[in-house]
């Protein structure tokens, strides 16, 4: 029904659009869109009224109705995209994080931050090459650092005892030392010498030092100490030494190849025993510089032996020293910075030393380094 305006006025008219009446739809032909699960997949439900529904499934043809059915479930069983909720579903939700590239778009790096890197280079070359300057480069070595600083023409090996003495036990015990050590050390029959022996005066205090040498090196210790376990007299004064002592400690070493050999000498004289611990895997480095520098400490033949551990405290280090009193020390260490060579040798060995200890000691009365 439709309002048309004549020359009367207006009227009722009934038209039938043309489109319309000309356009014929079999509604019953076309499928039902049912939706389905979201995953594509039909309910277990409707399966089994689809297959109940579905005539002369079975008996190898279909029937008008069977044809309807099958398109149904061919078009229930297409592929559907998945609606945005289902994506949201599978997609882990992490939050997408922009990569950073050093390129732009066209694959070329921007030229400040190109700048900017090659500027960070050439500042890493120049430290680096500076750096080589001050920084000694030691060759790897194949051999132990004892075969190489030690030295081959004997197998001396030595023993330094370090006993800490109770306070009021100290006179006791340096009279106990000088009845038995000189026995010993004048004995043929033991292949050891008694070196020194000292009271720390200045540094540990209430401390006792001893130096043995056994000329024959590791075979020679085994036999001392197998005829001392026989000596009576030596076993009544490891008893009663014991009642005496806080604690002890000893160390193994090796001399240096490049010092000279400790030998008794005249007094009165007192010694300077100076520890350094050195970092591990510097010992030939701290070697190749002393083997310099002892030139410079010969002037007053204060240099009495120079040490390095090989059991007990690794990677240890002791100088030792004689002077006539402390000025004379001060003197000749100062006389020292005078040689050209002397202050390379201080500037490159300091780096490679952890730890070090000064002892200033006085020799017992039976002690051969007076």
């Amino acid at each position: 029904m439709m309002l048309l305006e004549n020359a009367d006025g207006l009227k009722k008219v009934n038209v039938t659009p043309p489109m319309i009446s000309s356009c014929k739809v079999e509604i019953s032909r076309l499928p039902r869109c049912t939706a389905g699960p979201q995953d594509g997949r039909e309910k277990k439900g409707e399966k089994d009224l689809k297959e109940k529904e579905t005539p002369g499934k079975g008996h190898g043809t279909l029937g008008e109705g069977g044809k309807e059915e099958e398109k149904k479930k061919r078009y229930l069983q297409r592929p559907r995209p998945q609606s945005p909720e289902n994506e949201h579903n599978q997609v882990q939700q992490f939050p997408k994080i922009k990569k950073l590239s050093l390129l732009d778009c066209c694959g070329h790096m921007p030229h400040s931050l190109y700048k900017s890197l090659s500027a960070s280079t050439n500042k890493n070359r120049e430290d680096s090459w500076f750096k080589s300057l001050f920084v000694r480069k030691v060759d790897p070595r194949k051999d132990a650092h004892s075969q190489l600083l030690a030295k081959k023409e004997d197998t001396n090996l030595y023993k330094i005892q370090f006993h800490n003495v109770k306070p009021e036990c100290l006179d006791a015990y340096n009279k106990l030392c000088e009845e038995v050590l000189p026995s010993i050390n004048a004995d043929s029959h033991y292949p050891c010498e008694l070196i020194g022996t000292w009271n720390t005066w200045y540094g540990e205090q209430d401390q006792a030092v001893h130096l043995w040498r056994y000329r024959g090196g590791y075979p020679a210790l085994t036999e001392v100490m197998n005829k001392l376990r026989q000596n009576k007299e030596f076993m009544e004064y490891r008893n009663e030494r014991g009642k005496m002592l806080l604690s002890r400690r000893n160390q193994l070493l090796l001399e240096f190849s490049f010092w000279n050999e400790p030998n008794p000498r005249p007094g009165p004289n007192i010694y300077e025993l100076r520890s350094y611990q050195l970092r591990p895997g510097t010992m030939i480095e701290w070697g190749n510089y002393w083997a310099r520098a002892i030139e410079f400490r010969q002037q007053n033949s204060e240099a009495v032996g120079g040490f390095f551990s090989q059991i007990g405290s690794l990677y240890m280090v002791h100088h030792l020293w004689a002077y006539k009193d402390l000025q004379s020390r001060e003197d000749t260490r100062n006389a020292a910075w005078q040689h050209e060579g002397w202050d390379e040798v201080v500037y490159y060995t300091v780096p490679l030393i952890q730890h070090m200890e000064s002892r200033i000691m006085i020799p017992m009365k039976t002690s051969p380094l007076k």
